[in-house]
């Protein structure tokens, strides 16, 4: 089959010449590395006939189309499509016999992953017996993505392809990617049947909030907590993978690891994979694992973009329950980061995650702001930092209303608001100057957190 012409990618980040002050007014083009892993998706869908969108929100689902440098996810899987290789799933394997690319290729090289990817993927659907006219139907891929998953469980295995199918049904840009939303039906067989995590009867009895889907007992140490040990701590991971897969891995007996509780980027959906009674092994030191709940969140610490205001809000809400219920202090000596454990090997939660903000909302500060866009433009630049030096990430129209999630003190800018060096902060990594949202405030918001 002859590879597919390579696409015309548009983005939703494509910058413009906006504003009256120079410190926020200037051109930004579009990026020209997008083009190699475009062409990488449409070789591989068109080689092996798996829709090309379906990959890419694959792809997005798993890694946000980012290669990790080529290092491995907790679950030991690999590159921007997650090709696994642990005991139990074994898609980098397959994925090896099937295009006879090599392991290293496969791990480190983003077309070769790709090629992988959809390899298995067809080779999924050639065993579930998908015609070729059932294969140009992205409804009819929802067994393949539930198996490639490779999920234990059929509530979690839904949950793994039902997120690919939100993806396609809401659109995404992201990775040099853009993928424009759709109405999706997709066939799940056997698995319509089954509850995923957050259904009816899937709750957690710890945290109204919570679906429970239970980790394998392979994977944490039945106790009776508070009690034979007391819960003084609260530790806060990086997932180093997706939600869905994440929860999936904890269910995996080889997985030797575990925690409590596990967030969703998008919308701060959580799940509780271990009762706060018993004893998860998710710090690496048995004193800290009796004494603490763990709290993982999907993500990788490398890539900001996963961290949204949904899952901070919501994990602050979860750490501010555990801590009245428990008497634990709601500072930084008591709720602490995965690397600040004794003989920690890890750097999570990374360099990205903002303490400063998250103790905030812990503390109460949860308020958001809001205000009405002014420029002497069409559209107001949106920055990756609160100052004029961080590289423009969007744009925003003149009039348009925006939610102030925190503030920050950054450049000096002049606007129609007067001069000012607050910016705003309305979505993650998403900053605004003070000085063109009209807010019916001077400088900060009362109740807003600072980021």
């Amino acid at each position: 089959m002859s590879v597919r012409a390579l696409l015309t990618l548009t983005t939703a980040l494509t910058g413009v010449v906006v504003g009256a002050s120079p410190a926020i007014a200037d051109p930004v083009g579009t990026t020209a590395s997008a083009a190699p892993l475009a062409t990488a998706f449409d070789t591989a869908a068109a080689r092996y006939d798996v829709p090309r969108d379906l990959l890419v929100a694959l792809g997005y689902a798993e890694s946000r189309l980012d290669m990790h440098g080529g290092a491995p996810s907790a679950a030991g899987g690999y590159g921007l499509m997650h090709l696994a290789s642990n005991p139990e799933v074994h898609t980098l394997d397959e994925a090896v016999t099937l295009t006879r690319l090599s392991p290293a290729a496969l791990r480190t090289e983003p077309a070769a992953n790709v090629l992988g990817a959809a390899a298995v993927l067809r080779s999924y659907a050639d065993q579930a017996g998908l015609t070729a006219a059932a294969r140009d139907d992205v409804n009819g891929w929802h067994g393949p993505l539930a198996r490639y998953g490779g999920a234990h469980d059929p509530s979690v295995a839904r949950l793994y392809a039902d997120s690919v199918y939100d993806l396609l049904r809401t659109g995404f840009t992201g990775g040099g990617e853009a993928v424009a939303g759709r109405p999706v039906a997709p066939r799940r067989g056997g698995l319509e049947r089954v509850t995923v995590p957050g259904g009816v009867g899937t709750l957690s009895t710890d945290y109204g909030p919570a679906a429970w889907a239970p980790a394998s007992t392979s994977n944490y140490t039945v106790a009776s907590r508070p009690g034979s040990h007391q819960v003084n701590r609260i530790v806060i991971h990086t997932a180093q993978g997706s939600y869905s897969g994440t929860v999936g891995w904890f269910q995996n007996p080889a997985a030797q690891a575990s925690a409590h509780y596990t967030f969703r980027s998008s919308d701060g959906a959580v799940t509780q994979s271990v009762r706060e009674k018993d004893i998860a092994w998710h710090a690496g030191n048995w004193t800290y694992n009796t004494q603490s709940i763990g709290i993982e969140h999907e993500g990788y610490v490398d890539n900001a973009a996963w961290l949204t205001d949904a899952m901070y809000r919501a994990s602050a809400a979860l750490t501010r329950s555990l801590a009245t219920k428990y008497g634990i202090p709601k500072d930084r000596a008591h709720i602490i980061g995965h690397n600040e454990v004794p003989g920690a090997t890890h750097t999570d939660p990374g360099p990205n995650w903002n303490w400063t903000y998250y103790l905030q909302l812990v503390n109460g500060i949860t308020g958001v702001g809001s205000g009405t866009v002014s420029t002497s433009a069409s559209t107001l630049n949106v920055r990756s930092g609160p100052g004029a030096t961080y590289p423009v990430v969007g744009s925003v129209a003149d009039g348009a209303a925006v939610a102030v999630y925190c503030q920050a003190v950054g450049t000096t800018v002049t606007g129609p608001y007067g001069t000012t060096a607050v910016w705003n902060r309305i979505g993650t990594n998403r900053y605004v100057s003070d000085a063109y949202v009209l807010t019916g405030y001077d400088g900060y918001i009362p109740n807003v957190p600072r980021c």
